[in-house]
């Protein structure tokens, strides 16, 4: 678990450095736009396909702080052997949920791929779109069925707020 636990680790750090490229690109489209009159020439598109790759790369890391809802209204008062079964229950449905995902994402890059179709501004190629998002989804599927197999034994505690 440690080691997918560092992989989740450098994979929110590739989305925050993503997440920053956003920004700085955004700042000189906007200062390029107010100042000289000459925006970044589709920078939405490249918003929206960076943003997509951060969200996807977030996930192993959310996954491995178990960081995703849990609704225990119903099992607050159940006991700690319960509530550890239904959270590995739901840790394997998660883990297939994004495995499947991920599979269809990794069909749609392909699909892409053939019919060579691109954004419409920039003709960005929408494979890349769907082969960015595909390695957070297959890590946080393989870490969600390792938490599934093997509990939540080595892995903190979520903080609930008060």
């Amino acid at each position: 678990m440690k080691f997918l636990e560092q992989l989740a680790r450098a994979s929110a750090v590739l989305a925050g450095v993503i997440l920053v490229l956003i920004t700085l690109m955004t700042v000189y489209s906007v200062i390029g736009r107010d100042f000289f009159g000459k925006a970044l020439l589709g920078d939405f598109e490249l918003t929206a396909v960076m943003t997509g790759a951060a969200i996807a790369l977030f996930l192993p890391w959310c996954q491995v702080k178990r960081g995703n809802i849990i609704v225990d209204f119903f099992t607050a008062k159940a006991s700690a052997a319960t509530q550890g079964l239904l959270d590995r229950i739901g840790a394997l449905f998660i883990a297939g949920m994004l495995g499947l995902c991920a599979w269809r994402a990794t069909l749609g890059a392909l699909s892409a791929w053939t019919s060579k179709s691109g954004t419409m501004m920039l003709g960005f190629p929408e494979w890349v779109v769907y082969a960015f998002i595909v390695p957070g989804l297959t890590l946080t599927a393989v870490i969600a069925l390792a938490q599934a197999l093997r509990g939540f034994g080595e892995m903190q505690e979520p903080e609930l707020p008060q």
